[in-house]
């Protein structure tokens, strides 16, 4: 199988698996260009084995979220959040209920269900936000006035928006959306009487005002078992379809399924994704394309704790299609916490969005209205520590003028990098002894040979490159 191959919609074609760990296996024998990975300008990080190819000394190194300040009330807060980047500001969308006191355990599904609505809030920076009166549905619960949807059974309970990307979606639909439940057995009296369950779609043109695209569901409920989490679907650019990741019982544990389509209405049959550990629940998919490398999925699910008061780590893991994550690492990325807070039943969640909030931080959004940052691609790096030690990529093509880096040292530490040939021999004019030295912090350094950064005579060609590094963390790489 050539490791490039290109993952697509429609069965039938190659497809790159990773473990579930993230181990891979190659064969002997120097790289010729249909074993090369073919990274093109794209930008690549380190959240998989894609590019790793020897590790001296070295490691993969998943960083932890720092914890800011909450953000500014009035907080939009609730479970299955989403949190979309416009143009021009940010929106929030979450759920609300008419009355906390009517649960699905004391009123039954109907009233509860009944009495779920979805709320929006705005931001210009993701951080201060506001409750619009938007004057769409009034309800005293709400004074606010921020209702964006109400009395669609069971579709509220997990509203979850996306904003279209697809060229030339109509404008009317540029945001969707999919929302809804599956019956449990002992609910069929509810399901004779409201029709069935299942996801239903919705269509809006400024994510405001919402319609639905088809009275059907568009996800049979048959499928889900029983959707009660976020279902998330986007328009895939790699894939040149849309995704949709939903949460499904498999082999008796709360997994995640993946189908894909062409119209956002038909879909293809869905695989169950080979994500859990032996005995891990994995309540929510929260898997998305991340804005600088939309190649790359992204997911940060919840680990749920059923025996320990149903208490929830969110995780970290990555896929590029197909039917498998690659888990490089089973620890937590988001903890509990120090507070009790933190530990209650389902409480720690991920929204559905990873936004840039500042010039060199990105932004999770979490349950209550927490927010965590991290650098820009800071996710995971190849860590080496102070005494020394290299890492050296899978054989690859590129296409670009300059290699940049996304790295940080500290002040003793540093970084070369020397481009080597298929077989491993240095590169005229790009030895490891002809590259300036590489210290400080940057999202964006250009790497450079006596002064030169010129690389484009080595485009198309099968290359390795060596990074002899210290104290230091890389992040990720592309070629301009």
């Amino acid at each position: 199988m050539n490791f490039h191959s290109i993952i697509r919609c429609q069965s039938g074609l190659p497809r790159v698996l990773f473990s579930i760990l993230g181990v891979m296996v190659w064969g002997e024998g120097a790289a010729g260009a249909e074993d090369a990975v073919a990274i093109g300008s794209r930008r690549e990080l380190f959240v998989d084995r894609l590019l790793v190819g020897e590790l001296k000394n070295t490691a993969l190194k998943l960083h932890e979220p720092q914890l800011m300040p909450p953000v500014t009330q009035p907080r939009p807060n609730g479970h299955y959040a989403t949190v979309l980047r416009a143009p021009d500001k940010f929106q929030f969308y979450y759920r609300g209920d008419k009355d906390p006191k009517v649960t699905w355990k004391n009123q039954g599904i109907e009233a509860y269900h009944d009495g779920e609505v979805t709320l929006y809030a705005e931001s210009a920076d993701g951080i201060h936000w506001t409750l619009p009166k938007l004057g769409l549905h009034e309800h005293p619960a709400f004074p606010e006035g921020n209702i964006v949807l109400m009395n669609e059974f069971m579709v509220n309970h997990n509203f979850t928006p996306f904003i279209d990307t697809r060229p030339g979606v109509p404008a009317a639909e540029k945001y969707k959306a999919l929302g809804g439940l599956a019956y449990q057995p002992q609910q069929q009296a509810v399901r004779e009487k409201r029709g069935p369950g299942g996801l239903k779609a919705y269509v809006s043109p400024d994510g405001i005002h919402w319609k639905k695209l088809r009275d059907e569901p568009v996800i049979p409920e048959e499928w889900g078992k029983y959707f009660d989490s976020q279902n998330y679907a986007f328009w895939s650019e790699a894939e040149q379809c849309y995704v949709c990741y939903f949460r499904r019982f498999i082999g008796g544990l709360r997994g995640i399924a993946r189908t894909t389509s062409k119209d956002f209405i038909h879909w293809t049959p869905y695989v169950e994704m080979k994500a859990n550990l032996p005995g891990e629940h994995l309540y929510t998919a929260c898997t998305q394309p991340y804005f600088r490398a939309p190649h790359l999925y992204l997911a940060l699910p919840t680990r749920f704790m059923e025996k320990r008061g149903a208490a929830t780590d969110v995780l970290f893991m990555s896929t590029r299609g197909g039917e498998v994550y690659d888990r490089l690492f089973t620890q937590s990325l988001i903890r509990p916490g120090l507070s009790k807070e933190g530990w209650a039943n389902r409480a720690n969640y991920a929204a559905i969005g990873i936004h840039q909030t500042g010039d060199t931080e990105l932004s999770l959004f979490l349950t209550n209205g927490r927010r965590y940052t991290l650098r820009l691609d800071g996710f995971v790096s190849v860590n080496a520590p102070l005494e020394g030690g290299e890492f050296i990529t899978r054989p690859l093509t590129f296409d670009g003028n300059e290699l940049t880096i996304n790295y940080a040292t500290s002040a003793a530490g540093q970084m070369q990098v020397e481009i080597q040939d298929a077989q491993g021999r240095p590169v005229p004019g790009f030895a490891l002894e002809e590259c300036d030295p590489i210290y400080g912090d940057h999202i964006s350094r250009v790497v450079t040979w006596k002064k030169e950064s010129d690389v484009s005579k080595l485009k198309g060609t099968v290359i390795k490159l060596r990074f002899v590094m210290s104290d230091a963390d890389l992040f990720a790489l592309k070629f301009e």
